[in-house]
């Protein structure tokens, strides 16, 4: 389907707005280049996060100027039509009709840019510019800089300010508007069905990767362009490693299974983990523990809701899984005797969640000033505590090797939160429903 491109015209005239109430400049935001994979072979594109929230262009080679002044002005830089090119590598928009299909001002060709920074540049009193993630920019910029600077006995100035445009758009991303929030329920419902799917599929003796293929198979068919990060689908001791990606192990009757999954949707994000019985039924301690980590997020999403401080949730969850340790037999002692001394960090050592958008850990401060950041409504946010229990001397034998995280994605609304991976299986009983069905 077209697409609409007003969100991304509302959000540049944002930022423009942004800039000159900061007292005006030229913004520069780049798309990310291609990356050879080995030889002459690229890996999959993916656009720049920041390029593409204000433009909704796609293609590589590709940079965007914003100029705050009197007149604003949007002004795309790309690749020129090739015909030659497209028979290889496939369309492209060109200037003239980029600059119509996607509302800018001006498009030009992305080889006058380097000659067009150093007009761009002159007499403006700031640079809005990313320093320091990409070295060839900052290096490119600061060329084009230099020859404005060379020009001062001509009367022209260079600008004397550089300013981090990502802070600025940072700001405007933790804060997601109707356009985003359609595309991550769309997200969310596919990764939904993939985790019912690779429910279904899952069985003692199987692979990991053959789960992972189910995954990837639902992504695509429901028009998902790719997973949202490599996919973590980890069976028994594999659980209590966090970030295990290999995939690549026999699933073993009596192992519990965590798929931590989701696929990106048009740029956006969706962040699912479920853990279940491999063959179907939890055992007792598998069931206790599970129970546990449920009982810990239904803490923390009762404390996501405008007004409260990003770290609320965090310390409910922190206080339901530290108490249950010690209910468990896991941990000796107090709740307070073990949230000081940190001592659930044995079984506990992550956040309870992150900002979720266009990347899976999405922009945005957590802190302002140095106290924790407050919730407002169109906030996007995962929830995600876990319990992670490896053999070790004083831990019972019969929880060794339990390694469980329940992750769903939460919308900040006016008077709450929505969650809205909410047809994702999470309850014992309903995830044993889905896995009868095999």
């Amino acid at each position: 389907m077209p697409l609409d491109i007003a969100p991304f015209q509302a959000r540049r005239t944002r930022l423009l707005q942004t800039m000159q109430a900061a007292g005006g400049g030229v913004a520069i935001i780049p798309t990310a280049p291609e990356r050879i994979r080995n030889r002459d072979t690229h890996y999959g594109y993916r656009f720049d996060s920041y390029f593409y929230y204000l433009t909704g262009f796609r293609e590589p080679d590709a940079v965007l100027v914003l100029v705050a002044g009197d007149t604003p002005r949007s002004i795309l830089f790309c690749r020129t039509k090739d015909m030659e090119r497209e028979i290889w590598d496939g369309y492209r928009f060109g200037p003239e009709a980029a600059q119509e299909a996607f509302g800018f001002d001006e498009a030009r060709p992305i080889a006058e840019l380097d000659a067009q920074l150093a007009l761009l540049f002159a007499n403006q009193p700031a640079i809005f510019h990313s320093v320091g993630y990409e070295p060839a920019w900052d290096t490119r910029i600061t060329d084009a800089l230099n020859q404005v600077r060379a020009q001062a006995r001509t009367g022209c100035h260079a600008p004397s300010q550089l300013r981090d445009v990502r802070s600025l758009i940072d700001e405007m991303r933790l804060i997601k508007d109707v356009s985003e929030i359609v595309t991550m329920r769309r997200a969310a419902e596919i990764s939904a069905g993939a985790h019912r799917r690779a429910m279904r599929a899952a069985r003692p003796n199987a692979w990991e990767y053959e789960v992972e293929a189910e995954l990837i198979h639902e992504f695509r068919r429901h028009g998902s362009q790719a997973p949202a990060y490599g996919s973590i689908v980890a069976s028994g001791a594999n659980a209590c490693v966090l970030h295990y990606v290999e995939n690549d192990c026999r699933m073993q009757d009596g192992d519990l299974l965590l798929i931590d999954a989701g696929c990106e949707l048009d740029g956006y994000a969706s962040d699912i983990t479920r853990t279940f019985p491999v063959n179907g039924r939890f055992s007792g301690p598998q069931k206790a523990a599970y129970e546990l980590v449920l009982a810990a997020q239904a803490a923390a999403i009762a404390e996501i809701r405008p007004g409260a401080d990003w770290n609320a949730g965090h310390d409910a969850a922190t206080r339901v899984l530290a108490q249950g340790f010690i209910d468990l037999g896991l941990l000796e002692g107090s709740l307070d005797g073990a949230l000081e001394s940190g001592s659930y960090r044995q079984f506990y050592m992550h956040r309870t969640g992150h900002w979720l958008g266009l990347d899976v850990h999405d922009a945005g401060e957590y802190k302002i000033a140095g106290n924790w950041r407050p919730l407002v409504a169109g906030n996007m946010l995962t929830v995600e505590p876990g319990c992670y229990i490896r053999p070790a001397d004083g831990v019972p034998e019969a929880f060794w090797n339990i390694g469980i995280r329940i992750e769903d994605d939460a919308l900040v609304t006016d008077s709450g939160c929505d969650i809205i991976t909410i047809a994702t299986p999470k309850s014992v009983a309903d995830i044993e429903a889905v896995m009868a069905e095999r």
